[in-house]
């Protein structure tokens, strides 16, 4: 990873701009066991020797899997890593993902996470929406749960996933707000306004699906003949690409893109270190249309 503009602040810590998004340790699905535990937990222990001070979890990855395999691979933690995690879901024992978002199951939520991660507290935990959530009083009461639970010293910071402009604007009435995690990507640029607002505001923004989703958008990106063009210029592949002009537009994105594979890792992780030259980022933001 590049020093220029590597760094950005999460709540109570100022990490690297790519880190690691644990959702592919789980099963199929993100449901149950991985199909190699060893990888798994070779995976999280070389993300961390490589450098990464970010990673990002859920309980309901497995449920419990994931944050199990962490633990397993990395307590006692280093000092400087953040720990993110997310609540609002929940699977049930067939793996369907389910709402759990009353304010009571969102502490409840977050008890999981610092129960399964053997934690005291977490870095941030992002309030997760189901798609088109209202912006109301109950988005207030949900909110609140978290307020909560970061007055009491359990999480550091508040963040919000999976949400619309007018939701972040609604939220900043309410409390501070240390991240954003949203779609976004070179295919996908709905979240602009979103990303925008946090920029201004100095709100870290972190993309998931940051290389497409689902699979079509993702073969879309790979074989854009803008993306190939510029990859085979810089020696680089199609993903590492995408995901170096993601950190080139705003200062403020921060990566957590996710693999079960120690190779995977290292190419996505040495997508820090591509510096793209403006014209190529301008060529990459046009190839897709505007937002």
């Amino acid at each position: 990873m590049n020093t220029r503009n590597d760094r950005y602040r999460l709540a109570d810590k100022v990490v690297r701009r790519v880190g690691y998004g644990a959702m592919q340790l789980a099963g199929a699905g993100v449901f149950g066991p991985p199909q190699d535990p060893d990888e798994a937990i070779a995976v999280l222990r070389a993300a961390i020797e490589a450098g990464v001070d970010h990673i990002d979890t859920a309980h309901y990855y497995g449920p419990a899997v994931v944050n199990e395999l962490i633990r397993e691979a990395l307590s006692p933690y280093p000092d400087d890593l953040a720990l993110v995690s997310k609540v609002g879901g929940r699977r049930d024992e067939l793996g369907a993902f389910l709402p759990y978002n009353d304010p009571d199951q969102l502490r409840a939520g977050i008890e999981d996470n610092l129960m399964t991660l053997g934690v005291e507290a977490l870095t941030a935990v992002n309030l997760r929406l189901l798609d088109d959530a209202p912006v109301d009083d109950r988005f207030v009461d949900q909110l609140g749960a978290l307020v909560a639970a970061r007055d009491e010293g359990v999480i550091a910071g508040i963040g919000i996933s999976n949400v619309t402009h007018r939701h972040l604007l609604r939220a900043l009435e309410i409390t501070d707000i240390v991240c954003v995690q949203n779609a976004y990507n070179l295919a996908d640029r709905s979240s602009q306004p979103v990303l925008d607002e946090c920029r201004a505001r100095g709100i870290a923004f972190v993309p998931f699906g940051p290389l497409g989703w689902p699979r079509g958008q993702h073969d879309a990106i790979r074989t854009n003949p803008v993306v190939s063009d510029i990859a085979a210029g810089h020696g680089a592949a199609p993903a590492q690409v995408a995901l170096a002009w993601l950190l080139a537009i705003a200062d403020n994105v921060l990566l957590i893109p996710g693999t079960s594979s120690r190779n995977h890792l290292a190419e996505n992780l040495a997508a820090g270190s591509l510096s793209l030259q403006p014209d190529e980022v301008t060529r990459l933001t046009t190839a897709f249309g505007t937002p």
